[in-house]
């Protein structure tokens, strides 16, 4: 998993529908972000994996340093 020190603008929260992934997508709401759309749930055949879409509202991509690719 990478450790991003500067916001996404998208994130996609997934995992088993449990009070972890409720929190994690909790702390993202804290942060500013907003639910992009609705959750999506499937069955793996143990438990209930879930995944959510979520924004930073008016995210403006940091503009690369001169003479960086784009």
């Amino acid at each position: 998993m990478s450790d991003h020190s500067e916001p996404l603008g998208y994130r996609l929260v997934t995992g088993p529908d449990d009070a972890d992934f409720c929190a994690r997508v909790s702390g993202l709401l804290n942060q500013g972000y907003r639910l992009h759309g609705s959750p999506a749930l499937a069955f793996n055949g143990e438990r209930v994996i879930a995944a959510q879409a979520l924004v930073l509202p008016n995210f403006a991509r940091p503009e690369p340093a001169e003479g960086s690719p784009r």
